[in-house]
């Protein structure tokens, strides 16, 4: 029912907006107007006061987050699984984690992901400061025993522990919270800004003819009632399979030799609250065009499939093929370009006598 309820506020934010449009305007016009309340340019930057947002905390952050020593066998770093070579996924249906484990959820993109008002799937961190301290310490995935052993790790180098004086001048230790805030602030740099935003701040011409019309089927058909703000998403979260259940729809795209994943049951894993069966946050569409393969699961590879089961399962529709056609195209114009920061790969420093050794155990 609170899944329900959240698609019912976001379809009648929607139908507010169109009711408030001038009948003289243009259609163009009418669309940059909808367009502009529904949505949000991305910012260049997202600060948080509790770990505001400094150029020697996001170049720490940015070494941290491709140090593989954060995790126990010293060759998976953060980046491992959400590769900003390749717009911050790993595009693999779910990531391959310590001593090839898989595990359980596709990795979601970190671009833009300051924007999100819950982190995880599941919803079960509210920001990326508390994001970040949970990969390094799974036992699937970056598979560090404990905090401590994480904190002696980057201890035991010299350079780490100068950078983490000057990044945090107030509480200047080495301490899992400052890892976990530092990688935080560089997350919070991490926007790609696209046409569309262009569009957003009021030049029409910025997105093609094809790409307003997909926009305009976006809104019509409901799409935006979910996935709505600056990163068109991540703010609620909502039950998959409104109308159906998912696992119905998606079990066809399943590829021969995928490895088996138990039903997930969503947010229900943190809250035990049966009104959260089979509820996750809705993801974000910046870039969705290079963020395959789609969905917890990862199961469905192509966008066009991805769409027609999102507009089965949520909504009860079969998207007709030119406005499908559409909805490609203003995708499209959702591809940002990566900050020129976030392609630079920092030289690491070099392991002490009292570094933690590696282990695969």
């Amino acid at each position: 029912m609170r899944a329900v309820i959240s698609l019912v506020i976001g379809l009648a934010i929607i139908v507010a907006v169109a009711i408030g449009l001038s009948a003289a305007q243009s259609p163009v016009d009418q669309l940059q107007q909808t367009a502009q309340a529904l949505f949000a340019p991305l910012p260049e930057v997202v600060d948080n006061p509790a770990n505001p947002v400094t150029p020697d905390k996001v170049e720490l952050g940015r070494m941290l987050w491709h140090e593989p020593r954060l995790s126990l066998s010293g060759f998976i770093s953060c980046n491992s699984c959400h590769n900003l070579a390749t717009f911050g996924v790993d595009n693999l249906p779910t990531s391959i984690g310590h001593r090839w484990q898989v595990g359980p959820r596709n990795s979601p993109t970190v671009l833009n992901a300051a924007l999100h008002t819950m982190q995880f799937w599941d919803g079960r961190a509210a920001d990326l400061e508390e994001q970040a301290k949970g990969p390094i310490v799974n036992p699937i995935e970056m598979a560090i025993p404990d905090h401590d052993f994480a904190v002696a790790r980057i201890a035991s180098m010299p350079e780490y522990v100068a950078r983490f004086a000057v990044a945090f001048p107030e509480a200047p230790e080495v301490t899992y919270v400052n890892i976990a805030h530092a990688l935080a602030a560089f997350q919070r740099t991490l926007m790609t800004p696209d046409r569309f935003d262009d569009f957003l701040r009021g030049d029409v011409t910025a997105l093609s003819e094809q790409e307003r019309a997909g926009l305009q089927v976006f809104i019509n058909q409901g799409c935006a009632g979910c996935h709505i703000g600056p990163a068109l998403g991540g703010t609620m979260m909502t039950r998959f399979g409104v109308v159906e259940a998912y696992w119905e729809a998606t079990r066809a795209f399943v590829t021969p030799g995928t490895p088996t994943i138990p039903m997930d049951v969503g947010r229900f894993a943190v809250t035990h609250d049966p009104a959260d069966l089979y509820v996750f946050k809705v993801p974000s569409l910046r870039n969705i065009t290079r963020t395959y393969p789609y969905f917890h699961d990862g199961l469905v590879w192509g966008l066009r499939d991805a769409t027609q089961v999102m507009a089965r399962v949520q909504m009860g529709r079969v998207i007709p093929e030119e406005e499908l056609d559409a909805l490609m195209a203003f995708y499209q114009a959702l591809e940002g370009e990566m900050p020129a920061h976030a392609l630079v790969i920092p030289v690491l420093p070099a392991s002490t006598e009292e570094t933690p050794r590696p282990s695969n155990r």
